[in-house]
């Protein structure tokens, strides 16, 4: 007997009517943002000495962001008027299978190519050694990066799913673990994260010409809400990225509720979170043990793992139960080198394991709520992912609750999940 059919047998319970919920936060955004950039350069007092002729790499993470190829196309705009070769590099560590190819195309799927941007993209998983921090990790810079005239840091800076405070994503991080490519990335975890993110930086300024930094800061709705040019300074870096991480976390948007029965995330990916599912969003105690349960989502499902991700499922065992499509997506090679890559001195390597794999999505809605074991109504909520938070579904047990919170409305009467004739969600 095939052993996803033989669940059949196990109690679940139907899902129930599901209410639109709609969040209200700060909503200012950039309008045109590709000229917006150019015009931050323009304009800027210490813009930074690009000469005719000079060839410029322009860093790519692979998180994205909200409108990414306007943002890198708006850098090469003013590279190429000031008569030099905008080059964009895939900055990105390990992502992307940890190859060329796969960098590229973790890229493309972002919306990135010369033909958006304006410029060509050279990828090489190859590194320069450039020094070695005080912390014990290498700096490692990407070789087509280490050959070019100058670079252009260009990081969203925001939460982390290990970092909140103090430093987290951002201009340094970039430098270190994204330009640092694989080499850079395993040597920052093994020495300790946040101490590389720190000291490597420092090392790999004075050794190559870093441009300037492009810090961009979204509100809750992934627009860019707050680009900022940075003079090409370690002090100016760091500065940056503690005094625009408070900015962030003014968008940041999280969910309402303390406790949950089933939270249903429809899109888990590398795009979205480090951790496929943030947890800061779902409860760090779920992958750092000894942190407070809260929030306390009992059964986590997952539904899909993004294209994006390009097989990548890092955070798949944060979930409790997924489906067959997301098992189907999950490459080993992919998720497993980026794991050992990310690995930390006490670290499980638990996160990438696949939970209760179950045919449909509603099968795995099903068991869950089943599994869950409410204690009285179910309180079932479903996000599109822990990075898309302005909408979200929720049973009756929830309504009141969220009838209490004034930037909160509910939008509609209710209605049931849209299951296709196979038991999968329509619209995902």
């Amino acid at each position: 007997m095939d052993p996803l059919q033989s669940i059949a047998g196990y109690p679940r319970s139907s899902a129930p009517a599901l209410y639109k919920v709609r969040q209200k936060f700060p909503s200012r955004h950039i309008e045109d943002v590709r000229r917006h950039v150019r015009q931050l350069f323009e304009h800027a007092a210490g813009r930074p000495c690009i000469q005719p002729g000079q060839r410029i790499a322009i860093t790519a993470g692979s998180r994205g962001m909200g409108q990414f190829a306007s943002i890198l196309a708006g850098v090469a705009d003013y590279v190429r008027a000031c008569g030099a070769e905008p080059v964009v590099i895939p900055a990105m560590g390990s992502h992307g299978r940890s190859t060329s190819e796969g960098q590229t195309r973790v890229l493309e799927l972002l919306g990135v190519t010369p033909k958006s941007i304006g410029a060509p993209i050279e990828a090489t998983m190859q590194t320069v050694h450039v020094g070695t921090a005080a912390c014990g990790a290498e700096a490692h810079a990407d070789a087509i990066a280490a050959t070019t005239d100058g670079i252009i840091v260009v990081a969203r800076v925001g939460v982390h799913p290990e970092s909140t405070t103090g430093l987290a994503s951002g201009l340094l991080k970039m430098i270190t673990v994204g330009l640092g490519k694989q080499d850079g990335a395993r040597q920052a975890h093994r020495h300790g994260l946040w101490a590389a993110v720190r000291q490597v930086p420092e090392i790999v300024m004075g050794k190559l010409r870093i441009c300037c930094g492009v810090a961009v800061i979204e509100n809750a709705y992934r627009q860019p809400a707050l680009i900022e040019l940075i003079p090409p300074s370690y002090d100016a870096f760091l500065d940056a990225d503690q005094r625009l991480l408070k900015v962030a976390k003014e968008h940041w948007a999280t969910l309402p509720f303390k406790q949950l029965d089933v939270l249903v995330v429809d899109r888990v990916g590398k795009n979205i979170s480090g951790a496929g599912i943030d947890p800061n969003i779902v409860g760090a105690w779920r992958v750092s043990a000894g942190k407070k349960k809260e929030p306390d989502y009992h059964r986590i499902v997952a539904l899909s793992l993004t294209p994006e991700s390009l097989g990548n499922a890092m955070g798949a065992g944060i979930a409790d139960i997924v489906t067959e499509r997301f098992a189907r997506a999950y490459d080993p090679h992919a998720t497993y080198i980026n794991m050992l890559t990310a690995s930390e001195p006490g670290n499980t390597l638990r996160e990438p394991a696949l939970p209760i794999v179950m045919p449909t999505d509603r099968d795995a809605i099903e068991v869950a709520i089943g599994a869950a074991i409410p204690r009285g109504e179910l309180r079932l909520c479903r996000i599109r992912s822990t990075s898309e938070l302005v909408e979200f579904e929720i049973s009756a047990a929830l309504v009141k609750e969220v009838k209490s919170i004034p930037t909160l409305t509910i939008m509609d009467e209710g209605s049931p999940l849209p299951f296709d004739p196979q038991g999968n969600l329509t619209g995902l």
